[in-house]
């Protein structure tokens, strides 16, 4: 059975897409520790990030440093934090989240958005690919 972010990379459930290739999908987080917390995952189904198969790993290293990097450009933030955690979806996904404060990385921590600052917040970083 299909993933949840499975679903989210074939269109069958909408995100507020910010980038993918042919290996990796990039997605504003709907319920947000921080404005900006966005997750990057493998478009291969895979529970476990140490299960990943070593290219597909650092692959979505890079793709995630490339991603954390438009969003410093775009969120104002001491720093972009990473977690890995896992847990909700059983599904590879990095959390990329820009960090003012500690209690932004504690995922207790959320905030807020309409759709429309979804929707530009997605459109701005795209621009600082």
């Amino acid at each position: 059975m299909p993933t949840l972010f499975t679903k989210i990379i074939t269109g069958e459930v909408p995100s507020y897409k910010i980038v993918e290739d042919e290996n990796f999908y990039a997605f504003l987080d709907i319920n947000p520790n921080a404005r900006g917390h966005t997750l990057c995952i493998p478009k291969k189904e895979e529970d476990k990030i140490f299960d990943l198969d070593e290219d597909t790993y650092l692959g979505l290293m890079r793709f995630s440093r490339k991603v954390a990097k438009a969003l410093e450009k775009t969120v104002s933030c001491k720093r972009v934090g990473i977690a890995v955690v896992g847990i909700e979806v059983p599904h590879v996904h990095v959390h990329l989240i820009p960090l003012n404060e500690m209690k932004e990385m504690t995922f207790q921590h959320k905030i807020s958005m309409s759709e429309s600052e979804f929707e530009s917040l997605a459109a701005e970083i795209k621009t600082n690919l």
